[in-house]
């Protein structure tokens, strides 16, 4: 269902976009961004129906997540498309791109197309699937349509089912046949595997997780990302590789070939592996969390150029799937609902300024993807927009959290951003701390390609 027709006035806020920042007021017509006049108390043109007042707020493009897993289907004790965009919403997130390994996993075009159904019917907030590929749809990949598919997943290591290509042949078809970004997870199994025997004849059978960065260790993504580096240099196809986790990846990254690009998540850009005596296996993603040396060179690298965008990587499992070590415990985490108003914790730290920020989390994704009419505050673009007020300390505690999983490793966390409102498509889903309409449905986004 969708609200009749409105004209909505955001009044003196501060715009952030584009590399630049002004006090200014924004009208939404319907679900468009109709104007955007600079200076402060300014009187639209033509009246409106509601007037916000965003006095000391910041006004951002609407986050893209550009690598969220949302259980549906066949997963979806851990969460579901309800409940995880309503998490989205509730932290500024109005588009999100969603992975293939599901159940049954998006590995043929009916896979993809029920998917997108399941969205229609329950995302609160804008979607995208990637594809996955597999060792034998490598011949598929080049049919898929440009328009619908937002990319391919390709998992090069550490996956579920036949969606791990770890031979070279079927990675090199793969790289040739796909059209579209490839996006893959890099870790190379083989040394995983090795590195978990050692582990488990020294520790047992389920080591502590303090264990984790070396079983999953840098030597294991770095092997598996120069081999992605190289095949896309090879083939000439357009990599992005998915949460970059040590220092000396970054270093097979060129911030200036725009050919292959690379994804920082927030828990790598969070957490070290100092973390791992207080948090336990609520860090445990893979790729691991490592060293305080490698967290700091992921922050330098949103700045450099060889982090193109900042994801999350969302993730819920229920609390008892996460019981356990190296072995036992699941990896992921939920991060959705936080990964905003955590950035601008970063933004205070002076990591990056709050335009860097919005070039990593919003316009970035929407170029990489080619997602069109949304990730900017553009005239005439689609009205996604969250509403940021800084200086409001507020605690992350369990009742706040949206995803089904009910938990996140950032509980007890002190914020000093909060999110006022989300508006998607111009209509305002998310308000000071409630969603606000549980009928309204997000878009499928297009590709402009």
């Amino acid at each position: 269902t969708q609200a009749m027709h409105l004209r909505i006035e955001i009044k003196n806020a501060t715009i952030v976009n584009e590399g630049r920042q002004f006090i200014g007021t924004l009208i939404i017509d319907d679900d468009r961004i109709d104007e955007i006049i600079e200076g402060a108390n300014v009187t639209p043109s033509i009246p409106v129906d509601e007037t916000i007042d965003g006095t000391g707020c910041y006004l951002l493009p609407g986050v893209i997540d550009d690598h969220v897993h949302f259980r549906d289907p066949g997963l979806t004790a851990k969460g579901d498309f309800c409940s995880e965009s309503r998490a989205a919403a509730a932290g500024g997130v109005t588009t999100v791109l969603d992975m293939p390994n599901c159940i049954p996993q998006t590995t043929t075009p009916e896979a993809f197309d029920e998917k997108w159904q399941i969205a229609a019917n329950k995302s609160v907030v804008n979607y995208g699937f990637f594809f996955g590929a597999t060792a034998g749809n490598a011949y598929e990949l080049s049919k898929l349509n440009p328009r619908k598919v937002a990319g391919i997943k390709l998992f090069m290591g550490s996956s579920t089912g036949n969606m791990l290509v770890d031979n070279e042949v079927a990675l090199r078809a793969i790289f040739e046949n796909a059209k579209l970004p490839i996006m893959t997870h890099c870790e190379d199994s083989n040394i995983i595997n090795q590195n978990m025997k050692v582990a488990q004849e020294q520790y047992g059978a389920d080591p502590d997780i303090a264990h984790h960065a070396e079983i999953r260790s840098e030597e294991a993504c770095y092997q598996s990302t120069s081999l992605a580096v190289r095949l896309a240099k090879e083939t000439g196809a357009r990599l992005h590789v998915a949460h970059v986790s040590t220092a000396r990846e970054l270093n097979l990254l060129d911030a200036n070939d725009p050919n292959i690009t690379a994804e920082a998540c927030v828990g790598h850009l969070l957490f070290c592996d100092k973390d791992y005596a207080r948090l336990g296996s609520r860090i445990k993603v893979n790729p691991a969390i490592k060293t305080e040396a490698d967290r700091d060179a992921l922050r330098q690298a949103l700045n450099n150029g060889k982090i193109c965008t900042i994801g999350t990587d969302h993730a819920p499992h229920r609390m008892s799937e996460k019981v356990g070590g190296c072995a036992k415990a699941a990896s992921g985490m939920p991060m959705i609902q936080f990964s905003l108003v955590s950035m601008l914790e970063l933004v205070d730290a002076g990591v990056m300024t709050i335009e860097r920020m919005v070039q990593l989390m919003c316009h970035n994704p929407a170029e990489l993807l080619q997602i069109e009419n949304r990730g900017y505050l553009r005239e005439g673009y689609k009205a996604d927009i969250v509403m940021v007020r800084p200086n409001v300390p507020w605690t992350l505690t369990p009742n706040r959290i949206q995803s089904k999983c009910n938990w996140s490793p950032l509980e007890g966390h002190v914020f000093h951003w909060r999110v006022e409102r989300t508006f998607c498509n111009g209509f305002p889903i998310f308000n000071r701390g409630h969603v606000t309409d549980e009928k309204f449905r997000g878009q499928a986004i297009c590709y402009n390609r």
